[in-house]
């Protein structure tokens, strides 16, 4: 029997979930070590091991794919335990990172800190002006060297950096995507030097336009090079030493996997890379079921991260913030709020507000038992009769339902003048309301319409309350994943190899322009993407699935917005019709009439994807046909606007297909509750995950 398995570290538990090669899955959870993240996968190694009644040794010798995703980048970066970093770059530019382009103030805050002025600030830099060297050269935006590069001065600021102690060299040079023989030569001198020394160059990395955030990005790959290098290296010899000798890939943020030797030399890649998978699992997941208009919501303990997948693709952004810095890397686009079941709720100046403040783990809900005193939204949760306080973890934890209502009742009952079941339901309401408001406004800014997509539920606490938020924000049919408790690990079993690879283009058609493909080199811009493709395929194989992309916004303003181009090459015609394209992409976003091609379009930056599919088996269906569901019992749950109903309670495992299940009703899980509300119907469909619709 051959295994696929893919992990994911989270900041609690370590998932693992395993395919066979008949498709069934397993699904394990250990808990994660922080001080040595390895052993917590060798630990969920030995749990997946035990299900199947072997040694971990002989399950780890019948691997045939191991994939993993891991929050050590994002961990590293948030506490700041990336390397000492030194930086070269053009002299009189010492202080772009300093200056974030006049966004430090504010850049990675919430929409509620940036409300106040008094909670802003400026990040700490990344690296200390003391460790920012200024090299003598200079290329013009043509690629033209204007002053030589000055190679003893340079070799003197390598050695001031190697003597202050630095691990890592970020190598960021004006217009180095023009031309990037000084950034090269400067990387060779850094090896001569300093060959123990870490160095990422801006030209090899991220090749556009864009100076701040192209600093931003090498630095911060440099900051965390030697740490996830390490990091990987070490879990790759661990699971070798365990006798795996098959592929090894790394989830990264873009939307897919790397190998593992690759993705040690990308750490800023991986920024992003766990939310990334659970939208991953969702588009394989959708592929499935027949479904490629998804949005992915996860809600965990402390934040609700929602993902689009459109037509069948999720949707990147080019630039992100990640601790309080841009990296201008492409990723799948999550956008987070703080409404988790540890979110907070409290009384301020006479309302009611839920977030983002959270009880994290510890102490945590107030039902916990660990010391917590404010009401949360698991708490809400427990008092309403949605979680059974006997039943959390599959019985593992017994709740505190009386610490609960104490919490609810004196911090927000008393003061509204509210009873206990009303205060509760409010907190779930206001949650809900600002679930929903996100999924609204994440398609709507994109120019999509929610009621057009199907809602994928997961994490712990988002089957809990799926039915409620969608249909508050018109969707008609909720999913949730028979992964739902692994479903990041899902994703990274289940993701393509992946690779992008950007380069500035540069070429605009001018205010009042007839035709673009009279002031575009269509010479110039298929020898750009020649070169792109080129690259992908070197990366990985010549049978890769290619996808060709154009950034272009119109003359003066500062975002771009990406267009698909065809794969054949591009004449006159095809470049007027990207216009026309950007065009009506723009306006979708924005609304009829807001586009701008009077005043120009700029042809900024051209991408190329390449996705090559990794084998593995497909999860195994289930027959229909089985005996309807018996109920486990029933007991009185509280539906806001309906009070309290007599709700029966199943066990996901007794549910079969073929056997509808009428609201109200709560499916049970070891790892979760599922709702399903007044007037829903639920099904388990042959796959094994349950599909709630919602429009009875």
């Amino acid at each position: 029997m051959a295994y696929y398995v893919g992990t994911d570290i989270g900041g609690t538990f370590t998932d693992l979930v395993m395919l066979d090669d008949t498709g069934d899955v397993t699904i394990v959870k250990a808990p994660t070590t922080p001080d040595d993240r390895t052993r917590g996968v060798l630990d969920a190694f030995t749990l997946a091991a035990e299900a199947k009644g072997l040694t971990r040794d002989k399950l780890i010798s019948q691997l045939a794919y191991f994939a993993h995703g891991t929050t050590a980048a994002t961990n590293a970066f948030i506490e700041r335990k990336g390397v000492k970093t030194g930086l070269l770059t053009t002299r009189g530019f010492r202080d772009t990172l300093r200056i974030q382009r006049c966004m430090a103030s504010w850049a990675g805050l919430s929409d509620h800190e940036i409300a106040h002025f008094s909670e802003r600030s400026t990040p700490q830099p990344l690296v200390d002006i003391d460790l920012i060297e200024p090299i003598i050269e200079r290329i013009d935006y043509k690629g033209a060297v204007v002053v030589p590069l000055d190679e003893e001065a340079a070799r003197a600021s390598i050695k001031r950096l190697v003597d202050a102690g630095v691990e890592a060299i970020a190598v960021t040079l004006l217009w180095s995507f023009r031309n990037p023989a000084h950034e090269r030569r400067l990387a060779e001198l850094v090896n001569e030097i300093a060959p123990g020394v870490f160095v990422t160059i801006s030209s090899s990395l991220i090749p556009v336009l864009g100076e701040y955030e192209r600093t931003s990005t090498t630095c911060i790959n440099s900051y965390l090079g030697p740490v996830i290098n390490r990091y990987i290296n070490g879990l790759e010899n661990s699971i070798r030493t365990a006798g795996f000798d098959g592929p090894i890939s790394i989830m990264e943020s873009g939307g897919g996997v790397l190998p593992a030797n690759e993705a040690a030399f990308q750490a800023a890649n991986l920024l992003t890379s766990g939310p990334a998978g659970g939208v991953l699992a969702s588009l394989k997941l959708g592929e499935q079921l027949g479904y490629d208009n998804i949005l992915t919501t996860d809600m965990g303990g402390t934040s609700f991260d929602v993902g689009v997948i459109v037509n069948g693709r999720p949707l990147l952004e080019n630039i992100r913030e990640v601790g309080r810095f841009h990296v201008a890397l492409p990723s799948i686009k999550v956008t987070a709020i703080g409404a988790g079941g540890g979110s907070i709720a409290r009384i301020h100046a006479g309302h009611l507000m839920v977030g983002p403040e959270s009880a994290g783990a510890v102490p945590g809900p107030a039902c916990y038992r660990r010391g917590g005193t404010e009401p949360t939204i698991t708490d809400a949760d427990v008092v309403l009769g949605m979680i059974d306080p006997a039943y959390f973890l599959g019985g593992k934890m017994d709740l505190d339902i009386a610490a609960s209502e104490r919490a609810i009742n004196d911090h927000i009952a008393k003061p509204l003048g509210l009873s206990l079941h009303e205060a509760a339901a409010g907190i779930r309401e206001v949650a809900n309301n600002q679930m929903a408001d996100l999924l609204r406004r994440v398609t709507t800014r994109s120019g999509y319409d929610p009621r057009n997509f199907v809602v994928f539920a997961y994490g712990g606490a988002g089957p809990t309350h799926a039915y409620h938020y969608s249909s508050v924000a018109g969707i008609s049919t909720v999913v949730v994943p028979k992964t739902a408790s692994g479903h990041s690990a899902f994703g990274t079993v289940t993701a393509d190899r992946h690779r992008s690879f950007s380069l500035a283009f540069g070429q605009h058609a001018p205010a009042r322009f007839k035709r673009a493909s009279d002031h575009i080199d269509a010479g110039k811009l298929n020898a750009g993407f020649d070169q792109l493709v080129a690259q992908c395929r070197k990366a990985l194989g010549d049978k890769t699935q290619i996808k060709r992309l154009i950034g272009m916004r119109f003359r003066q303003q500062v975002h771009q917005i990406e267009v698909d181009v065809p794969s054949t090459p591009l004449d006159a015609a095809a470049i007027d019709q990207l216009v026309d394209s950007f065009e009506q992409r723009y306006e979708q976003i924005y609304g009829k009439g807001t586009a701008l091609r009077m005043s120009g379009v700029e042809f900024i930056t051209l991408r190329v994807e390449g996705l090559t599919p990794v084998q593995r088996p497909d999860p195994r269906a289930r027959e229909g046909g089985g005996a309807a569901p018996k109920i486990a019992g029933t007991r009185k749950v509280y539906f806001y606007g309906e009070g309290f109903k007599e709700t029966p309670v199943y066990r996901w495992e007794d549910l079969s297909p073929g056997h509808p299940v009428k609201g109200p009703a709560i499916v049970e899980r070891p790892d979760t509750t599922i709702v399903v509300g007044v007037g829903h119907r639920a099904e388990i469909e042959p796959f094994g995950n349950l599909l709630i619709h919602l429009k009875g």
